[in-house]
């Protein structure tokens, strides 16, 4: 209507609301849903999402946050290339099975190799060779007390005549059947011919057992969000 005031929402912050104990009808926490929707298609176990801050929201928040429920916004203060680096830091700190897990070639150096450990925030890599025949495991364990860092991966690595792995296609019951019996943390998975199709750790197991809310993609893989503008 002509000279109608205009519908404005009313916007709080933590100091304008005061939470004062009264009686509640829900008897058992499991009785609450808290859920919420991020937008149409993504669905929040709990309605928090960090800012799209270079002070709050980079990989390690956003990882923090997916696990609990929420969801967590990539600020937007980096170069593309590091902004991307950010998300995929996310995406493959854990899932049912990484795709596309790091790789390396047998040839490269101890040193070279911990470094992308390092950046990557990741326990071990693939070696493989340039048709992605899988030919080893790299591990910290490997080379933690490694001095020479010159020396080639394929000298330190666990080799593939030694190395235990699975058919593409392991179901998860299966798999962790596998890292148990064989006692070892990491299962490449192969296809037909040797060559790497992904890989299931233990820590994704465990991390799927103590974070059952944890908001997700398709593919069992942390969601995270990343500010454009």
């Amino acid at each position: 209507m002509k000279g109608s005031v205009p519908d404005m929402r009313v916007g709080l912050t933590f100091d304008d609301v005061l939470l004062v104990p009264k009686f509640s009808d829900v008897k058992s926490r499991k009785e609450a849903n808290i859920r919420t929707r991020f937008s149409r298609r993504i669905e929040l176990g709990i309605p928090i999402v960090s800012a799209n801050m270079d002070t709050v929201t980079e990989s390690g928040m956003a990882i923090a946050m997916a696990r609990l429920g929420g969801i967590g916004v990539i600020h937007r203060f980096l170069t593309v290339g590091e902004q991307v680096n950010e998300v995929l830091k996310v995406k493959r700190s854990e899932g049912v099975v990484i795709e596309d897990p790091i790789t390396l070639d047998p040839d490269r150096t101890v040193g070279e190799a911990w470094d992308i450990i390092r950046e990557r925030e990741i326990g071990g890599i693939v070696i493989v060779d340039e048709r992605r025949k899988v030919l080893g495991l790299l591990t910290r364990r490997d080379i933690t007390l490694e001095d020479d860092t010159q020396r080639k991966v394929r000298e330190v690595m666990t080799p593939s005549k030694d190395l235990i792995t699975a058919k593409k296609g392991v179901t998860l019951d299966q798999a962790k059947r596998i890292l148990h019996e064989n006692k070892i943390e990491k299962l490449p998975l192969v296809d037909a011919k040797g060559n790497l199709a992904g890989l299931i750790t233990s820590k994704d197991i465990m991390k799927r057992r103590q974070f059952p809310s944890a908001t997700k993609d398709a593919k069992g893989r942390l969601r995270v969000a990343a500010a454009v503008a």
